[in-house]
């Protein structure tokens, strides 16, 4: 085995997080309290919204997103198809449907066009993907949505400091919806968080994640028990403090990438106007003119101690879950995007040498 080993994400965990759990751990208060509000607070003034809800994963963040637009049974979402599953599945736990569109082939984001053309009498909000930390088109959805009179809702799972227009994700939309997983540009180990900046929803979103409960034991609305831990918190605050450092590391990371790596067939990743990208992966996509096939490439990275993954090997409107027999492929972008797109090591915690490391590696392709 090759002795470099190079993994394709890694948490950036040190004493200062583990010193904030232990101080809660003492403390006695574990579940949701002081450092939990601490934490909607500065995430809130970090995004530039009014409200910011903590909660339990990015997926519980959707789905309590949705309840609290009104979106239920008979209701109709539009949602791009390449992105995590979900960005769909927390449409169907409300009882709407989740309707696909395609990407941009070159940016990843949510198509306007297609949204516009997918609109009916029964759609009631749009889902944009801040896929892998870049913000989708902003304007374009924007105008789809004002026209029609949709709830737009940000899934920036993936895009914590992302930025349109010197403007932070979060606040483009009636909600943003984030994910603290392990390997998310700041992380909680799992937790995740909604923001706003309409009372009401704000409101609406507070009962949904704690039992539907107005007071204490008086329940006036079904809820879920969706609350964040103050350990989750105490890591949060911690990981913030550190988010424009982690974010600043990713994107030189992927400046160095960028004007690196040089071969035949391999396109790196491709930033709109007005956009900061953020790096939560750094996908490459490999074309016909790729001296390799992909699962060989992985191979070969692999031998090399380089560790990948494929975000996203199916598109959703492919999965067995969605996917209807005899229909013709409504979304070729993304399933030509699932089959070539490659993500690679571009976290914060590499250093010099592993980057031009990884760099004289993919170039001996050539």
């Amino acid at each position: 085995m090759n002795s470099v080993q190079i993994p394709v994400a890694r948490p950036a965990i040190g004493q200062d997080e583990i010193s904030a759990v232990t101080a809660v751990l003492e403390s006695g208060m574990l579940a949701a309290g002081e450092r939990v509000a601490e934490f909607e607070k500065k995430f809130a003034d970090y995004c530039g919204t009014t409200h910011a809800v903590a909660i339990n994963n990015g997926t519980a963040a959707l789905h309590a997103a949705l309840l609290a637009a009104g979106i239920g049974q008979g209701d109709e979402v539009i949602v791009p198809s390449f992105s995590f599953i979900a960005t769909a599945t927390a449409v169907s736990m409300t009882g709407a449907k989740p309707i696909f569109v395609d990407v941009n082939e070159k940016t990843f984001g949510i198509d306007p066009a297609q949204v516009e053309g997918n609109v009916t009498q029964k759609t009631k909000a749009v889902i944009g993907v801040h896929l892998f930390g870049q913000p989708f088109d902003i304007p374009g959805i924007h105008r789809v949505c004002e026209s029609h009179n949709l709830t737009l809702i940000e899934d920036a799972a993936q895009a914590q400091g992302a930025m349109y227009n010197s403007e932070k994700t979060g606040g483009f939309g009636q909600f943003g919806c984030f994910s603290f997983y392990a390997t998310k540009n700041m992380t909680t180990g799992e937790g995740g968080m909604v923001t706003t900046s309409d009372k009401v929803y704000n409101e609406r979103l507070r009962l949904i994640i704690n039992h539907g409960q107005s007071e204490k034991y008086l329940h006036t609305r079904l809820g879920y028990n969706y609350r964040m831990t103050d350990m989750a918190a105490a890591i949060g605050l911690v990981q913030l403090k550190k988010l424009e450092k982690f974010n600043m590391r990713r994107r030189k990371n992927a400046e160095y990438f960028d004007t690196h790596i040089s071969v035949k067939g391999l396109v790196t990743p491709v930033v709109a106007q007005g956009m900061h990208h953020v790096y939560h992966q750094y996908v490459i996509r490999l074309t016909n003119e790729f001296p390799m096939k992909r699962a060989d490439f992985i191979e070969y990275l692999k031998v090399k101690g380089i560790g990948t993954a494929v975000h996203y090997p199916i598109p959703i409107h492919h999965q067995p879950l969605y996917a209807r027999a005899n229909e013709p492929d409504s979304c070729p972008i993304s399933t030509s995007l699932a089959a070539s797109v490659l993500s690679i090591p571009v976290h914060p915690l590499l250093d010099q040498k592993e980057l031009a490391y990884i760099c004289d590696a993919i170039n001996l392709v050539n």
